[in-house]
Formats: structure tokens, C-alpha cells, sequence
């Protein structure tokens, strides 16, 4: 028989009665007891059901929303949010990769392709003389339908020659797998910075997050088998929809 969240009462024991109620949540997420856009029981109603304050009740739904899990919103309560984007930092792969391996569909909108003069942060990462002319790609990417990052990537000259490919056809396909059957090329690996950010208004519309919501900035360096430099992008993803992992092991 299935339980549900809130089949039995809490304990009185060490575990504090707001974490015991958050759990009980978090394992229904879980379970798909609860699904994206669903609502939360109230305060009130976490109140009512296992006979604790309103502050303990308002604590576990805090803890959820701390956690990237929920969103508190005026008027509709405890709104479930899409879960986020798990990325390992040992693997480099394509945004259409990484999304399909997470059972969610890639997209992409708003691409734009422009030939541009490579300035120095550009022209250090693929290993040319500033003021170079590379092919610029600028996107929007998708999950599932919903803006999850906005990317800017610069082609090396020598890889791919800044002739403007239309954007139908960088737009058909993930950006590595374009390179792989349009240009030969294959990237075998790279390098990547990841930092903190703030989303402009420019950005903040992109995303559909407001102004000043906090983003993940990866600088990606990518290279062939041979080590030469083929892309360097600036991807922003969307905080609440994204994150990394790493493997640890101890020496």
C-alpha cells in the first residue's frame, strides 16, 4: 500500500518538527505525489494536520524553498518548481547532451549568428591575434520549453571560417553536433570556469527571471583531439533551474 505524506503523525523526538514536516514533503516531491505547478499544503493546513505552530509549519516550507524546490508566491502559496538540472563537472558535453540525459527536451530560440572582432578575453582562449574575425553564436536555450540559459560562442577561425552559417542551421542542432557533420570536427575536451553572477535587464528578460536574480556563469574553453581550441562561450544559466556536481574521492 502507498503512503502518503501525511498518513502518519510526527514524532516528539530529537528531529526538530519542522524538518520531520519538510522531509515528509520533499519525499512527495519525490514520488510525484506533488508535480511542477502543483500548490503545497497552506500553513494552515500543515497547522491543522500535525498539530504545531504556525512558525514550525512556516519553517518547513522555508526550508523547501531555500532548497530550490518550491517558490512562495502571493495569493497561490507553495508553488512546486521543475527540479534542477544536475550537471557533473568531470564531463563535458553538449546542452542538447545534457538535457536528453536528464529526460528533458533541449531547445533553442532567439539564435543569431554574427561575424565579430575577437577581443582579448576571445582571442587568449583560442590561441589567435586580437581583432581576428570569428563567428559569433548567440542563443537561448530551452528545457523542456522554459528558458534555462542565454550562451555566447566564438568559433575558432581556423575550425570554422566566419562565412555566417545561416541560423537555421546551427539552430537545427546541438552546436557540437553542427561541428561534428557540418565541419569535421570533434571536441574531445576543455576547460571550464564557473562564477557567480547578477542578471541584468537584458538577461532577466531572457530568462523570464527579474532583475538581479542570481545566475551561474560558465566560461568554457573547448578543443579537438589534438588540444586545438575549436569554441569559447559564455554560457548564464538560470540558479534556480541548475547546478553542479563533482565526484570527491580522498587521496
Amino acid at each position: 500500500m502507498r503512503v502518503s505524506w501525511d498518513d502518519d503523525d510526527i514524532d516528539d523526538g530529537p528531529v526538530p518538527r519542522w524538518f520531520q514536516i519538510s522531509e515528509r514533503l520533499r519525499l512527495a516531491l519525490e514520488k510525484g505525489e506533488f508535480v511542477r505547478g502543483d500548490a503545497l499544503p497552506s500553513e494552515t493546513a500543515l497547522t491543522r494536520r500535525f498539530g504545531v505552530s504556525r512558525t514550525t509549519a512556516r519553517s518547513a516550507l522555508d526550508h523547501l524553498e531555500s532548497a530550490g524546490l518550491i517558490e512562495r508566491r502571493s495569493g497561490r502559496g507553495s508553488i512546486v518548481l521543475p527540479p534542477k538540472v544536475d550537471q557533473p563537472l568531470n564531463l563535458l558535453t553538449s546542452f542538447g547532451e545534457d538535457m536528453r540525459a536528464r529526460g528533458l527536451r533541449p531547445g533553442y530560440r532567439d539564435v543569431r549568428t554574427a561575424v565579430v572582432r575577437a577581443g582579448a578575453e576571445v582571442a587568449a582562449a583560442l590561441g589567435i591575434e586580437t581583432r581576428t574575425s570569428v563567428l559569433r553564436v548567440d542563443r537561448l536555450h530551452l528545457a523542456d520549453d522554459d528558458p534555462i540559459a542565454v550562451s555566447t560562442s566564438y568559433l575558432a577561425p581556423a575550425v570554422v571560417p566566419p562565412d555566417r552559417p545561416t541560423d537555421d542551421a546551427v539552430l537545427s542542432a546541438s552546436l557540437y553536433r553542427w561541428l561534428e557533420h557540418e565541419r569535421g570536427v570533434r571536441i574531445a575536451g576543455g576547460s571550464e570556469v564557473i562564477e557567480s553572477e547578477v542578471a541584468d535587464a537584458e538577461t532577466a528578460a531572457a530568462l523570464e527571471v527579474p532583475v538581479g536574480a542570481p545566475l551561474l556563469v560558465a566560461r568554457r574553453t573547448a578543443r579537438d583531439p589534438d588540444g586545438t581550441p575549436v569554441e569559447y562561450a559564455v554560457r548564464r544559466y538560470r540558479a534556480d533551474r541548475y547546478r553542479y556536481r563533482i565526484e570527491l574521492s580522498r587521496p
